[in-house]
């Protein structure tokens, strides 16, 4: 079968305005972006809430963890995505990371706990160890394949006039794989099944990898010359930055993002549970998710059609206004109220800086600029994000008793200190819109034709 592409932005009679994107690279799109967004829930949220109910209630373990994984993940992005780009393919490291992700996630259900009331030190450091060890294995090789290689596909497999509508849905995945965990998976936690949980997640992960194989397709990226190493140094150097100003302020601003949803991100599963003490909060989780979700995919849509820009600041807004209303619910209706204003607010937030980094990323260096992201999105906002969650954690030393000891608990402080984060993004944003004002940046990078949707390997 032959298939032709034709240049972005010439009129077809009939034909939509907006670019389509065929089936398989949709089905691509949901299935490998929602599994490994289910990776990615074990590993932010529940893996802190295994540490915390098997190891340690010290928030500080679950900061360290949380910033050691991040350091890992960044690192894998930097070397994987600079190498797609050096390869010209994507396919092989989605497939074949996939597959070694849910291998390496399984195998946190051999990990041995220590008791909950072990007093022994090494005994406790050691599961520590262990635990930060294999989480910072794991976070290698899935953001290998996910944060380098397949967000690098999915640039290289869009276009600005329709990534609204993909970065919309891949903004609802999370909140998709949160709602699976809290309904299907969430029991074998509370059970204590921790074994099983990762088994089942990891089986998850390795059969994706699988069905990657046959479902992404590489959009004829052209194999870059010069080596990895010099790919991470040069994507990385003040010139570059000097360079693409634009695309470094976008990042600066999801670096805000990210920062403000890892104070309370963390923790959110041990405030519901342990602070809250919502007998049903994973039935307020899935209306939550369900509502957030919907709102996500619409915020899509509504972002194509007004521009990513004129969008991101009202989606702060409504980011903002959640959690602060967080900050001071505490029955069961209230808090689905509030949640959802704060997770469709994140979600949509993060979709428009998300579609606003792709616009701006160049065309033949798809995978080199997932470092940077990492660097921007990812690592430093799990870095600073949780630090600053634990302090205000410890400082209003809000605790349970439990067996005649006290346990530190998160308390409803950590919301208004991520809203009060966020503060920084219109300054940014205004910044970003006068550095596009000038004559010598493009609003978006060059683009390349519109893809193919079905090429043979």
């Amino acid at each position: 079968m032959t298939t032709r592409t034709r240049p972005h932005g010439t009129a077809i009679a009939g034909a939509a305005t907006t670019p389509a994107l065929g089936p398989r690279t949709w089905a691509a799109i949901i299935l490998v972006g929602l599994v490994g967004q289910l990776a990615w829930v074990i590993e932010n949220m529940y893996l802190n809430l295994f540490v915390y109910e098997t190891v340690s209630t010290d928030p500080g373990v679950i900061a360290w963890m949380v910033a050691a994984s991040a350091i890992a993940a960044t690192v894998a992005t930097l070397i994987v995505g600079a190498w797609s780009d050096r390869l010209g393919r994507r396919r092989e490291l989605v497939a074949g990371g996939y597959l070694a992700w849910g291998a390496v996630t399984a195998a946190f259900g051999l990990v041995g706990a220590p008791d909950a009331t072990a007093e022994a030190a090494p005994v406790l450091i050691g599961a520590v160890v262990a635990i930060i060890t294999l989480d910072c294995i794991m976070s290698f090789i899935g953001s290998g394949a996910n944060d380098a290689a397949f967000a690098a596909w999915v640039t290289d497999s869009t276009v600005p006039a329709n990534r609204g509508r993909v970065d919309g849905w891949l903004a609802t995945m999370p909140l998709v794989a949160m709602l699976l965990v809290f309904v299907l998976l969430d029991p074998m936690t509370q059970a204590g099944q921790w074994p099983a949980f990762f088994a089942l997640v990891g089986g998850i992960t390795a059969a994706t990898g699988f069905a990657a194989w046959f479902l992404v397709r590489d959009r004829g990226v052209v194999p870059r010359e010069h080596g990895v190493l010099r790919a991470v140094v040069d994507g990385l150097r003040p010139s570059t930055i000097r360079r693409e100003p634009a695309l470094f302020l976008t990042l600066a601003i999801w670096c805000v993002i990210g920062i403000s949803s890892q104070v309370f991100i963390p923790f959110v599963l041990i405030y519901l549970r342990y602070s809250l003490a919502l007998e049903a909060s994973a039935i307020a989780l899935g209306i939550v998710l369900i509502l957030a979700s919907a709102l996500s995919v619409v915020g899509g849509r509504v972002m194509d059609r007004v521009g990513k820009e004129r969008f991101l600041l009202p989606a702060v807004g409504v980011f903002v206004a959640g959690l602060v209303a967080m900050a001071f619910v505490r029955d069961f209706a209230w808090v689905i109220v509030a949640a959802t204003l704060m997770m469709a607010g994140m979600m949509a937030s993060i979709a428009a800086v998300s579609a606003m980094t792709r616009d701006q990323t160049p065309a033949d260096r798809a995978g080199g600029v997932q470092g940077a992201r990492m660097i921007m999105a990812v690592m430093l906002p799990m870095v600073i994000g949780p630090a600053i969650g634990a302090a205000v954690i410890s400082g209003a030393a809000h605790s349970y008793v439990e067996l005649g000891r006290e346990h530190p608990v998160p308390g409803p402080e950590i919301f208004p200190v991520a809203a009060l984060v966020l503060l920084a993004v219109p300054v940014l944003a205004a910044l970003r819109a006068r550095v596009l004002r000038r004559p010598d940046v493009p609003a978006e990078a060059a683009e390349a034709a519109v893809p193919a949707e079905e090429t043979r390997p």
